[in-house]
């Protein structure tokens, strides 16, 4: 590990997991911060869930390392690792009350009966289920359920709280709501949360940072904003939202910026530095096309009423076809000739692994 590991709460060192001939897992390197909600998002199979079990001492690893508040856990058990695991699929104990089984940890590491009653107490109050100790689990409301779920697994104060896509299982609303409530309990109990996902909406609304991952690597790390805005991948760009990628020809350099070429308009793009020549690739979000302008021309294919907003795909007169987001006034028509203004656009590239972290 590198020096100044010690001040991670985690940190990975190129986890390797495989099954037989298949990789799951190809070299995943992460350095999570006390107090950090952090994410790992990905498609099916990428690898998310293999290495949070790895996390977790589910899996043993078949190279890399695992530490933990600068402590090599990669060849201990889950017993003797300060991480609690909070399942896809709730297992409360049906036979025990909702305080018994908050209690539950506690109470088998030997923590005394009155000491373990009032932990038991706050942690119900933190999750907001005050007065909710006598109640049978089975009477409770699955957002309700998912409550007792984390206060069980945060009564015993983890180092780091591990999630493997525990609001899958509830509808929209109650996801909503659980997402705002998650962050909420997050901040006050400062436990360090990672979250496996691959719910992109979750975990842009809730993580300090997200690691996206495919094909058993991470591609991309950082912020939700800098991800969102600025994705320095094609796959992160399509991934987290919907993208609209076009290929276009650099017409100039300046100040972190380029001019390109692009659906047979001219514009400017952010990018970093070292561009390459000839063509590249340009991320535009659909919200960032605003009807009414001149950089951009096209003829309207399809017309989506989303409620607060509309979304229309539109094929340009360059040949490229875009999706274009505003807000709904019903003026666009299918067959209509629209000019589109480009508000803001970045260059990516379509490398699938990133160095570091």
């Amino acid at each position: 590990m590198t020096s100044g590991s010690s001040q991670m709460t985690l940190r990975t060192d190129g986890l390797v997991k495989r099954f037989g001939d298949t990789t799951a897992v190809a070299g995943v390197s992460l350095a999570v911060e006390p107090g950090e909600f952090f994410a790992i998002v990905g498609p099916s199979g990428c690898g998310k869930t293999t290495t949070l079990r790895i996390l977790a001492g589910l899996e043993s690893p078949t190279a890399g390392e695992v530490e933990l508040a600068g402590r090599d856990v990669t060849d201990r058990p889950p017993r003797d690792r300060e991480t609690n695991l909070v399942f896809q699929d709730l297992v409360l104990f049906p036979h025990m009350t909702v305080a018994e089984n908050v209690g539950y940890g506690l109470a088998r590491d030997g923590v005394p009966e009155a000491t373990r009653r009032e932990q038991v107490e706050e942690m119900l109050e933190t999750v907001g289920l005050s007065g909710f100790g006598d109640r049978d689990p089975a009477s409770l409301s699955g957002g309700q359920r998912q409550r007792v779920a984390l206060a069980r697994a945060l009564a015993n104060e983890p180092s780091v709280l591990l999630l493997d896509e525990p609001l899958s299982s509830l509808d929209r609303t109650l996801r909503t709501e659980m997402r705002t409530e998650l962050r909420r309990i997050q901040r006050d109990v400062g436990t360090t949360f990672l979250y496996v996902t691959h719910d992109q909406e979750s975990a842009l609304s809730m993580a300090d940072r997200i690691a996206v991952m495919r094909d058993g690597r991470v591609v991309e790390s950082g912020s939700p904003s800098t991800l969102y805005n600025r994705p320095r991948t094609a796959f992160v760009a399509d991934f987290l939202g919907d993208a609209n990628l076009l290929t276009a020809t650099v017409q100039g350099r300046e100040n972190g910026r380029v001019t390109v070429e692009a659906g047979g308009g001219r514009f400017d793009a952010a990018a970093d530095t070292g561009v390459p020549d000839g063509s590249v690739t340009i991320v535009i979000r659909p919200e960032d096309l605003r009807p009414g302008g001149e950089t951009l021309s096209g003829t309207v294919r399809s017309v989506s009423y989303k409620g607060a907003h509309e979304e229309y795909g539109v094929a340009l007169d360059g040949g490229d076809s875009v999706r274009v987001r505003t807000r709904a006034d019903g003026d666009v028509t299918v067959g209509a000739t629209v000019g589109l203004d480009v508000l803001d656009a970045s260059l990516v590239t379509e490398a699938n692994t990133e160095d570091g972290e």
